[in-house]
């Protein structure tokens, strides 16, 4: 095998695979249809990764070790290897989906354990792909929150341990930015997959209604949850949302003329406002929008009250459906959610979980881009909260917390409609800084390709500096001591 397969060998003329970590997940791929690498080097380089950097950033709550390196031995000996998008890519997949011979248990100990027998949709495909599930990543409680922390552990965010990589599927997002995977599944019902993006420097893509296969908790929290992947290129991602979405894999088609882009910086809730760095991102973005030829408007979407209730109906009534479709005893739930179940149960009772509210909500929105491409705006409020034992706190202060830092995303799976969320900079306090683009139905492409263009002209740092295997400094102590 030569020496350029991965960059280096070792003292003893072998191959030193641990340069592979931190590799996108295109290049994985491509070495090992090419025979330059095989899936067993891959998978076990990025084991040998997770076992080193994971006791700082708690990403997963199972690793899979040897059913992984059995897994990637079949991908090597696969007679169809040459022709797999993810041919060998090491994956996470979040506590929230069925994997065969793995038990789900949605983020919560209460949790009957029950040994999936069989994948869901999207791991069947991405496993079709050539892709090898090395673990399974945390998420709060009935994946609720936008920080991830339970009994016994807090997940931590590699470009600060003293802070969260948000949530729900914030130990996705720390498994990729920390260089432990280049991909990993993760699903977003009010923004988790944009928020945990947003923190921890990542480019994802909440895919619009019915573009991937959802069949996530009851019913998909009244049909605003969606699956997707979290990323460290546009071009890693958009391979692994084709995947899922069962589509063909090509590079995302550019537009063949410039864009009118809509940009709002106004909170959907009052008194939830940007701080000044992230309007200072968006602001960058639309210099970087009009330098590439692009129209920019100033224009409000008009989210209503009753949307924002709507949005907050389907919250609070997918908790008590969840932990009813899970066979789990509310009384064993955390003290936060036995709260939230409460609630929902009456808010489910009464009646205020109306088909026909999103049904408006999205036509509306739908208007909105009549005259219009995309909107772009912030993802959340300001930085990432604290990393700290949240579930011990109470229902309102989780609430509290979560409405203040992430009031923008939400308004978006009540519409049902697609948004891209991409690393715009950093804050001045070192942490990532992103921007959020939503389009209309069928916009997926569109929006890749804004993103990809965004990339060119002011690439991002792909992983924490601290925790990145292509650097030194991937062995030095945590930047910010755990708290």
């Amino acid at each position: 095998m030569a020496a350029d397969t991965v960059g280096v060998m070792d003292a003893s003329g072998g191959l030193d695979t641990a340069q592979v970590v931190g590799l996108p997940a295109t290049e994985i791929a491509e070495r090992v249809r090419s025979g330059r690498l095989t899936a067993v080097e891959a998978v076990r380089a990025h084991l040998e990764h997770i076992a080193a950097v994971d006791a700082r950033i708690g990403a997963f709550r199972v690793v899979r070790a040897e059913a992984a390196l059995a897994e990637a031995a079949a991908v090597d000996a696969s007679p169809d290897r040459s022709s797999l998008p993810l041919a060998g890519v090491p994956i996470a997949v979040k506590d929230n989906v069925a994997v065969a011979g793995e038990v789900c248990t949605d983020g919560s100990p209460a949790c009957p354990e029950r040994t999936a027998t069989a994948d869901h949709p999207v791991v069947a495909r991405l496993r079709a792909a050539g892709a090898v599930v090395v673990g399974i990543t945390r998420a709060p409680e009935l994946c609720v929150y936008p920080m991830t922390d339970g009994p016994g552990t807090v997940t931590r965010n590699p470009w600060d341990t003293a802070r969260s990589p948000a949530g729900s599927s914030g130990g996705s997002a720390a498994a990729v930015s920390s260089g432990s995977v280049p991909l990993a599944h993760g699903n977003d019902g009010m923004g988790s997959l944009r928020l945990p993006a947003a923190a921890c420097g990542l480019v994802t893509l909440k895919p619009g209604l019915g573009v991937v296969p959802a069949q996530i908790g009851f019913d998909d929290w009244s049909g605003m949850a969606v699956n997707g992947a979290l990323a460290t290129t546009v071009a890693d991602l958009a391979v692994a949302h084709a995947v899922m979405a069962g589509e063909e894999v090509v590079d995302p088609a550019a537009p063949g003329r410039p864009l009118r882009i809509a940009v709002s910086t106004r909170s959907p809730l009052p008194g939830a406002r940007a701080d000044a760095a992230t309007l200072a991102a968006v602001d960058a973005v639309v210099a970087l929008l009009v330098e590439a030829g692009h129209t920019v408007v100033r224009r409000d979407p008009p989210i209503s009250t009753g949307a924002a209730a709507g949005t907050l109906a389907r919250y609070l009534a997918g908790v008590d459906d969840d932990a009813e479709h899970l066979g789990i005893d509310r009384q064993a739930l955390q003290p936060r959610h036995r709260t939230h179940a409460r609630i929902g149960r009456l808010v489910r009772r009464f009646g205020f979980v109306r088909p026909r509210t999103a049904e408006r909500f999205r036509e509306r929105m739908v208007t909105f881009f009549d005259d219009v491409d995309l909107l772009l705006g912030p993802v959340s409020t300001g930085p990432p909260l604290a990393a700290r034992p949240w579930h011990e706190r109470s229902f309102l202060a989780n609430l509290g917390a979560s409405a203040r830092y992430a009031p923008f995303t939400g308004p978006w799976n009540l519409a049902g409609l697609p948004a891209v969320a991409v690393p715009a900079g950093m804050r001045p306090e070192g942490l990532p800084l992103a921007v959020q683009f939503v389009g209309p139905p069928g916009a997926e492409t569109r929006l890749l390709w804004i993103a990809g263009e965004l990339e060119r002209q002011q690439p991002w740092r792909r992983h924490a500096p601290v925790f990145d295997p292509l650097t030194p400094q991937a062995t030095a102590p945590p930047a910010t001591a755990p708290v």
